[in-house]
């Protein structure tokens, strides 16, 4: 379904964003000059009460040419923010709150840590966990953002206009 339009707000439900993430992990990234290849997938999205969303996915890292050996499951929370750039919503400085291990006794050692979040930082820079259709972006890319934050399980973005006026009505099917 498409994202909904209310006075100044745009929204998107949680299972368009999951939907979105499903179809753009698993995601690799290589570290080290490639000896290290760290490999993250099955994102599983929340939207809990509170600005922050909460972020969770599997993580397996493979050395030297090596298969992927599972390190864990990464639970994240981070806020939210807008970029008209890439015409969708970013991660905004996310934590790793929770990690589990895949084998009893693994643990997220200081060097896994440093590499999840050059990852993370990275990724919460160029690639949005949803990303708006371009013909709706196309007419909200002259408005300002004036925030991004997580609602009644939806992501949202408040714009310094009334979208009501710009959004023709058939662009938003439902």
């Amino acid at each position: 379904s498409a994202p909904s339009v209310s006075g100044r707000q745009l929204s998107v439900g949680a299972a368009d964003v999951q939907q979105y993430l499903d179809g753009s992990f698993p995601r690799t990234q290589n570290a080290l000059g490639g000896l290290i290849a760290m490999t993250m997938s099955h994102p599983q999205l929340t939207l809990p009460q509170g600005s922050r969303l909460d972020l969770g996915f599997d993580v397996a890292m493979a050395t030297a040419g090596g298969n992927p050996a599972p390190l864990g499951k990464v639970k994240l929370s981070s806020g939210l923010r807008y970029d008209a750039q890439t015409q969708g919503f970013h991660l905004q400085e996310p934590t790793v709150d929770d990690f589990t291990p895949a084998n009893n006794g693994g643990k997220l050692d200081s060097r896994t840590r440093g590499l999840l979040n050059a990852w993370l930082t990275d990724y919460a820079q160029r690639e949005p966990i949803y990303k708006i259709d371009p013909s709706v972006a196309a007419v909200l890319g002259t408005l300002q953002v004036q925030s991004a934050q997580v609602e009644n399980g939806k992501l949202v973005v408040t714009f310094n206009q009334d979208l009501g006026a710009l959004v023709p009505a058939g662009l938003l099917s439902n």
